[in-house]
C-alpha cells in the first residue's frame, strides 16, 4: 500500500503558486491557419476622392509590407498638397450641396448600411487587418471588426436624434473634417472618426497610417457599394507630410488626430490661433494597480490583456504594473507562468496570442527600450517561446527591479513590455500611478468597491477600468489628460466634437 502511494503521480494543480508549470508537455497546439485565399488585394491602390479612385498628381507610390513575413503586399498612392486640396474641395462641394440637403434620417440609413455591410464582409476585413498590421486574427476577428460595426450602428442611431442628445440646442455640422488615424487599430480608428462625423452631417478627408492603409482603401470600396453620395468620404494615403497638408489646409473646419504625443504637440501648435476645432488622442503609460485583496488569477489575466493585447500597440496599454507588497511575489510568479503559455507567431494562426510588431521601425524602437531597461539596471524576464525566423516578432517581456525614474517606466514603448513596481498603501499607489506625463487610462484590481471609487476619483486618467482592462464600448467616451490628449471620442462626447452647439 505504501509503495503504491510513493509511486502515484501527484495531481496536476495548474493554480498552485509553488509549482512551476510544465506547459510543453501539457499544451500542444496544431496549426490553425485562417485562409486568405478568398481575399482580393490589388497590386496598387489609388486615392479615393469625390467617390472615385484617382491617381496621385505626381504619380508616386509607396510599398506596404506584411510585418509577419516582410513580403510586399501592395502599394499605395502618395498624396501631394494638390491631391489633398482636391479631396478637401470635393468634401466641401458635397457638404454644401447634396449632403446638406439629405435629411438626418437618411444620413442614419447610410451609416446603418455601412455597418451591415461591414458585418457581411467581417471575415475579409479581419484577414486584411491581420495581414497588413500584424495583429492576431483572433483579435481582429473577435474584437476589432465587431467594434467597428458597433460604432457605426451606434452613431447611425443618433443621426436623427441630435436635438435629444443636446437638449435645448440646435446642433449644426462643422463642415469638412480632416482626420488622421494611426497604425495600431486602422479600421477601428477609422470608425471612431468617420461615424460621428457623418452622423452630425459633416464630410471627411481621412488619412490612414502609411504602414496600414489597406483596410481604409477596402472601406472606400465598401463606401462606393453602399451608394453614399460622392465626396462625403475622401481617403488620401501618404506619410507625415500628407497629414501636415490636411492639418494646415485653410478649408478644414475640424482636425481629429490619433497618434504619438510628439506629433500631437506639433499639430496643436499649428492650429493655435486658428478657428479650427480639434481633438487629439495621444500616447499613454497606463498604470495597473493590484491590491492584496484582489482576485489574483483574475488580475493576472487582466494584466496579460492590458499589455500584450495587440502586441502592446495600444495607446492606453497598461504598461506599468503596481502591485501591493504583500502579494507582489505571488503575482509576479503567476505572471511569469502565464507568459510561458502565450504563443508568438503567425498572425493568421488562430492559436496565436501575440502577432508581429507593426513595422521594422517600431521593432527597432522596442528593442532599443529592451536594451535600455537592462542598461538601467532592471531585471528582464522574457518567455521562452519560439518565434518565427522571418518577420518582426518580440517575446512578451517583464521588467522587475525598476525605479520610478527609469525611462522604461516613464516613456511610452508601444510594445509587449511591462514594468513591475510595488507599493504599500493606496495613497502610495495613487502617487506612483499619477507620476507620469501621461493620463490616458488606468486599471484597478480589488475586492473592495470603496477602493475602486477612491482610486477612480484620484487617479488622473481619462479612462479607469475596475477588475478588467481594454474593454471598449461605443457609448463610452475615450480620451486623456495631460500629454495624452485633448477632447473625447465615443459616446455623446464624440458627437459634441463634430457639432456647433
Amino acid at each position: 500500500m505504501s509503495n503504491n502511494t510513493e509511486t502515484k503521480d501527484a495531481p496536476y494543480k495548474p493554480t498552485s503558486p509553488n509549482s512551476k508549470l510544465d506547459f510543453e508537455s501539457v499544451w500542444e497546439y496544431a496549426p490553425a491557419p485562417q485562409s486568405s485565399d478568398f481575399v482580393e488585394v490589388k497590386e496598387q491602390y489609388n486615392l479615393f476622392i469625390g467617390g472615385k479612385f484617382v491617381k496621385p498628381s505626381k504619380g508616386r507610390y509607396f510599398k506596404s509590407t506584411n510585418p509577419a513575413t516582410e513580403e510586399e503586399i501592395t502599394e499605395f498612392a502618395e498624396a501631394t498638397q494638390k491631391d489633398v486640396d482636391n479631396a478637401v474641395k470635393a468634401a466641401r462641394k458635397t457638404f454644401e450641396g447634396e449632403w446638406s440637403r439629405i435629411s438626418a434620417k437618411e444620413r442614419g440609413k447610410y451609416l446603418y448600411r455601412i455597418a451591415r455591410m461591414l458585418q457581411e464582409r467581417a471575415r475579409e476585413f479581419a484577414v486584411l487587418e491581420s495581414m497588413d498590421g500584424g495583429k492576431p486574427i483572433r483579435e481582429s476577428r473577435d474584437v476589432d471588426i465587431p467594434l467597428v460595426a458597433a460604432y457605426f450602428f451606434y452613431y447611425a442611431g443618433w443621426a436623427d436624434k441630435l436635438e435629444y442628445a443636446f437638449p435645448g440646442k440646435k446642433p449644426k455640422p462643422l463642415g469638412v473634417c480632416g482626420q488622421i488615424i494611426p497604425w495600431n487599430f486602422p479600421l477601428l480608428m477609422l470608425a471612431w472618426k468617420i461615424a460621428p462625423a457623418l452622423a452630425c452631417g459633416n464630410t471627411v478627408v481621412l488619412k490612414p497610417a502609411e504602414t496600414t492603409s489597406l483596410t481604409a482603401l477596402k472601406f472606400a470600396e465598401l463606401v462606393k457599394d453602399c451608394g453614399l453620395p460622392d465626396g462625403v468620404i475622401n481617403i488620401v494615403t501618404g506619410a507625415g507630410q500628407t497629414g501636415a497638408e490636411i492639418v494646415n489646409h485653410k478649408d478644414i473646419d475640424k482636425v481629429a488626430f490619433t497618434g504619438s504625443t510628439n506629433v500631437g504637440k506639433i499639430i496643436q501648435k499649428s492650429l493655435a490661433g486658428t478657428d479650427k476645432k480639434y481633438t487629439l488622442e495621444l500616447g499613454g503609460k497606463g498604470a495597473l494597480v493590484v491590491f492584496e485583496d484582489a482576485p489574483i488569477d483574475q488580475a493576472v489575466e487582466g494584466i496579460i490583456n492590458a499589455i500584450y493585447f495587440n502586441q502592446g500597440h495600444v495607446c492606453c496599454a497598461g504598461s506599468r504594473l503596481l502591485v501591493q507588497e504583500g502579494v507582489a511575489d505571488k503575482v509576479i510568479a503567476k505572471l511569469k507562468d502565464r507568459l510561458e503559455t502565450l504563443i508568438v507567431g503567425d498572425p493568421l494562426d488562430k492559436n496565436t496570442d501575440i502577432g508581429a510588431i507593426n513595422s521594422k521601425e517600431q521593432f527597432e524602437t522596442v528593442n532599443k527600450y529592451l536594451e535600455l531597461g537592462v542598461e538601467e539596471g532592471a531585471d528582464v524576464y522574457q518567455s521562452k517561446c519560439d518565434i518565427p525566423e522571418n518577420g518582426y516578432f518580440i517575446r512578451p517581456t517583464l521588467f522587475t527591479n525598476v525605479s520610478q525614474s527609469n525611462r522604461v517606466v516613464q516613456e511610452e514603448i508601444f510594445g509587449p513590455v511591462l514594468t513591475v513596481q510595488t507599493f504599500r498603501t493606496a495613497d502610495e499607489g495613487i502617487e506612483k500611478a499619477n507620476n507620469t506625463p501621461y493620463g490616458l487610462a488606468s486599471g484597478v484590481w480589488t475586492d473592495k468597491g470603496s477602493k475602486i471609487f477612491k482610486m477612480g476619483s484620484k487617479m488622473r486618467a481619462g479612462v479607469i477600468w475596475a477588475n478588467t482592462y481594454n474593454k471598449f464600448d461605443p457609448t463610452s467616451p475615450f480620451g486623456g489628460y495631460k500629454e495624452s490628449g485633448v477632447g473625447r471620442e465615443g459616446g455623446l462626447h464624440g458627437l459634441a466634437a463634430y457639432t456647433k452647439i
